[in-house]
Parts: C-alpha cells; sequence; structure tokens
C-alpha cells in the first residue's frame, strides 16, 4: 500500500508539474515580452531621437508589438557589434552595411529572410527597391536582412569660391580632367609650401580610380560587386590612377594620411573649395548655415556615366526570437520609418522608393535642390560599382591596399609595377580564402 500510494502521489506530481509547465509555455508565447523587437542603429542622437517618434507611430498601429532600442554608441559601433557577436547577445534587429552582412551572413551568424520576403502578406513591395540594392543583399537566394538607405558619392563645392576663380560650377557629367583643373586652380601655395589644398580628401582609393576607369570604357577593379573572384587594373585603370597621382604629387589634393577630420567644419567655415563625400552631409550644413552658397555635384565622368554602390541596412541573428513580428519590424524601419525621420535629418535617400519622396521634398524646400537633383542622377545611374570589397575576407585586402596604394600616390613606387603588386596580393588573398 505504501508503495502503490508513492507511486500515485509521484503520479499527481507529475501531471501538476506538467499542468504548470504547459501554463506558462501558454502564457510566455501571448505575453508581451514574446511580441517585444530589440534594435540598435548607429545614428547620432537627434536620428535615434526621430526614429523613436516614428517607432511610436508604429507601435500605435501594432499595440500588440513592442520595440525597444538598444543604446548604442556611434562611433564605436563596430566594436560594439563584434562584442555581441561574441557574447551571441546581438539584438533582434540591428544596423549594418552591406559588407558586414555579407560577412556575417557567410559566417552562419545571420537569419535568412528569404521565405518571409517571397511571401504573400508583406507590407511592402519587394519589386519596389532601388536597382540591385535587394539583389546585393541576397548571397545563394539567402536573404540576410534588408538595405534600408542609399549612399550617392560626389563632390562638395563651394560655389563662391568657384566663381571668384572663374570656373564654370561643378554639375553632372563634368569630367575627371575638369576636376582636377579645378582642384589646380583653386590649390593655394606661399612658396613650395601647400597653404589651401583644392579639393580634399579626393576620390583616391582603388574602388573611387575603379568609377574613373569603368566610365573610360576599362575592365572593372573587381569582377562582381559581391564577393568577387578577381581583380584587375585596367589600362584604363592606371591612367586615372596617373591623374590621382599627379595631382597628389602636385599639392592639389589632400595627400594621403592627411588629417581631413576638420573638413566638414572647414567647409562650413569657407576655408575649403571642394571635398569628396557623400550626401550625409546635408544636415551638418543646414544647421551649421555657411554664409556663402555652394552645391554638391555628382561623381565626375570620362565617357559614360558611372556611380558607386553603396547600401546600408538591417539585419537579425539566427537566434530571433520570434521572426514573424521581427519581420514585420524589419519592413517598417525599410519603409515607411524614413518618411518620419527623413524631414528632420535628410541624411540619406531610402532604398525603398516608395518612401523617398519626404527626403527630397526636404532638401528642396531648404534650397538644395542641386543636392537633390545630384543624389537622384546617381541614384538612377545604371552603371554602378562598388564602394569596397563585399566578402568575408575584405579586412585582409584592405590591409594590402593600405601596405601598397599610398606609396603608389606618392611617387614612392612606380606606379605600373606598384599597382600590379597590390593586385597579384589581392588575387593572392581572393584564392587562399
Amino acid at each position: 500500500m505504501t508503495k502503490r500510494r508513492s507511486f500515485k502521489t509521484l503520479l499527481v506530481l507529475l501531471l501538476s508539474l506538467l499542468l504548470l509547465l504547459s501554463i506558462a509555455a501558454c502564457g510566455g508565447s501571448g505575453s508581451s515580452s514574446d511580441n517585444t523587437v530589440t534594435i540598435m542603429t548607429w545614428e547620432s542622437n537627434d536620428t535615434n531621437k526621430l526614429i523613436d517618434e516614428a517607432l511610436k507611430k508604429f507601435m500605435q498601429q501594432n499595440p500588440d508589438i513592442k520595440v525597444e532600442r538598444i543604446p548604442s554608441p556611434n562611433s564605436d559601433y563596430g566594436q560594439k557589434l563584434s562584442s555581441l557577436v561574441l557574447a551571441k547577445k546581438l539584438p533582434d534587429i540591428f544596423w549594418a552595411g552591406n559588407d558586414t552582412e555579407q560577412q556575417y551572413g557567410a559566417q552562419g551568424l545571420l537569419y535568412d529572410w528569404n521565405s518571409k520576403a517571397n511571401g504573400s502578406s508583406n507590407s511592402i513591395d519587394m519589386t519596389k527597391f532601388a536597382p540591385n540594392s535587394l539583389e546585393n543583399w541576397k548571397t545563394s537566394n539567402k536573404l540576410y536582412g534588408l538595405p534600408t538607405l542609399m549612399n550617392t558619392y560626389g563632390v562638395w563645392y563651394n560655389e563662391d569660391l568657384f566663381k571668384q576663380a572663374g570656373l564654370p560650377l561643378p554639375k553632372a557629367r563634368w569630367t575627371y580632367e575638369e576636376m582636377f583643373h579645378d582642384a589646380q586652380v583653386l590649390t593655394q601655395k606661399s612658396g613650395n609650401k601647400v597653404t589651401r589644398y583644392g579639393l580634399w580628401s579626393p576620390p583616391a582609393d582603388p574602388f573611387s580610380v575603379n568609377n574613373c576607369a569603368v566610365s573610360a570604357g576599362g575592365t572593372p577593379f573587381e569582377d562582381k560587386i559581391l564577393n568577387p573572384t578577381s581583380v584587375t587594373a585596367s589600362p584604363e585603370f592606371l591612367q586615372c590612377a596617373k591623374m590621382i597621382a599627379d595631382a597628389t604629387q602636385n599639392g592639389w589634393v589632400t595627400p594621403p594620411g592627411y588629417a581631413t577630420d576638420s573638413e566638414q567644419e572647414g567647409f562650413a567655415a569657407g576655408k575649403i573649395p571642394m571635398f569628396y563625400g557623400g550626401q550625409w552631409f546635408a544636415p551638418g550644413f543646414l544647421q551649421a548655415k555657411p554664409g556663402f552658397k555652394y552645391g554638391f555635384a555628382p561623381l565626375p565622368q570620362v565617357k559614360d556615366s558611372v556611380t558607386i554602390y553603396d547600401a546600408v541596412g538591417i539585419s537579425s541573428p539566427t537566434y530571433v526570437k520570434n521572426p514573424d513580428t521581427t519581420w514585420k519590424v524589419m519592413q517598417f524601419l525599410a519603409s515607411t520609418a524614413w518618411e518620419t525621420v527623413l524631414p528632420g535629418s535628410p541624411v540619406a535617400p531610402p532604398a525603398y522608393v516608395p518612401s523617398s519622396t519626404p527626403y527630397f521634398d526636404t532638401l528642396k524646400t531648404n534650397g538644395l535642390s542641386d543636392v537633390a537633383d545630384s543624389v537622384n542622377y546617381s541614384l538612377n545611374t545604371e552603371k554602378k560599382v562598388g564602394i569596397r570589397f563585399i566578402s568575408p575576407w575584405s579586412a585582409k585586402a584592405g590591409d594590402i591596399i593600405t601596405a601598397n596604394w599610398n606609396d603608389v600616390l606618392l611617387g614612392k613606387k612606380p606606379l605600373d609595377s606598384g599597382t600590379q603588386q597590390m593586385v597579384q596580393q589581392l588575387n593572392d588573398l581572393i584564392k587562399q580564402s
């Protein structure tokens, strides 16, 4: 009797425990914690406040979903991201460059959203992303995130200094020869010492030179933007490299290693005639209100119009808690959110074209129509080349470029043989990888 009673008691306890676990499981799956989506950005405090406003609207429209933004430093974002990867504590959604997305995806760290993107119940139209932007976030039919913003590149110029020098203003379809000629005219020297460079932060790295080379009809530096299998320095590449090397050695452009941290402030103060950069400087200039007219021109060309592809976006770890809920937030952050954010901080045009109107309207309303036109021109340019290597071995490739390219531009290595040496080392790395 004792054994039978003990068995019955044990059975009752087990059944009670199973019932409690069942209740807890049911309560957990329907609780707010399961429908909480965490995100992490690299944006400034001002932009994050606007993102918070957009998320507040989203949560009002979706009361069953809670979105929490995790504080993160925008200056050391990469380091923060790496530490979270090692600790396996990545948020449900985090900001990522296309290169980071490809690297983490290849390492098996990211959730594949391809089946969700191909579903029939999406809130956005997957065919409405800017050309090539969504495709470049895929690898082997796996979609490791969504592009959110597109960076465009060009030259910011001081219109007053151009007019004082009697130079025509830069505009779409201007040439590389014109850009370097303008830099020469706008440069000031005292003896052999440069007191004012005509062009700061010139498009001098191999990928920028590639833009010039492809415009001239040359073979691209990398055979494809995503995970290239080889690199090539065509005759056109070498000709374009010679132009930038000559400008560097003549002191018309800032040389490699030159401290350019203050170029935004220097330009706003009227001390810098031109600098190469992206559209993301527009919000800073709108706040600084320079006392002169300024503009933004697309990248120059040789023959054909070519621009640089550079998209940033959002990704999720493989261990994302609730894919269905997270996907809803992903779609919002790739589209409608920017309609709230960009009027207050016009940093870049959205990759999702239907949400780009507020960005362009904001620029035009603030007197930056030429900036809007240049950005739109770049976005609609069919030929695009990469801004950097997008591959798991990109960091090692960067070390090879740094070890060779600066010496080529400064004349410390012969242009032809120095470039080919770099190309050979890069191809060796690709084969090893």
